[in-house]
């Protein structure tokens, strides 16, 4: 997930906060779904964690395949799959931890 879906993220939630503050009734009417630049966040966050799934599938297929002994799989693919398949998921674990702590912040704002 790019760093630009997480401060769109923000951005909308900040908004939303801003909304509610000023006119409570209309901040319900509002669909804040879509990010200014038309992307979706919903479907950022799907894509980011169909990456890493996919990622995790490869590197444990070129170990089951590594463990088996077939000849086409040597043992730098395999480690080099399952680094990155590591380093996917701790940025997806990242990107997770800021959503929290923004959501967190937003409400423990005093309306």
């Amino acid at each position: 997930m790019e760093i630009n879906g997480v401060d769109n993220l923000l951005g909308q939630m900040r908004a939303a906060a801003a909304l509610a503050a000023n006119k409570p009734a209309a901040a319900a009417a509002v669909d804040t779904a879509k990010s200014p630049g038309g992307v979706d966040f919903s479907s950022v966050l799907k894509n980011s964690i169909d990456s890493v799934n996919d990622a995790q599938s490869q590197a444990s297929s070129l170990a089951r395949d590594y463990e088996l002994g077939k000849s086409n799989v040597n043992l730098q693919d395999v480690m080099i799959s399952m680094s990155k398949a590591n380093i996917h998921f701790q940025k997806m674990v990242q990107v997770r931890n800021r959503v929290v702590s923004a959501y967190s912040d937003i409400m423990n704002m005093q309306v």
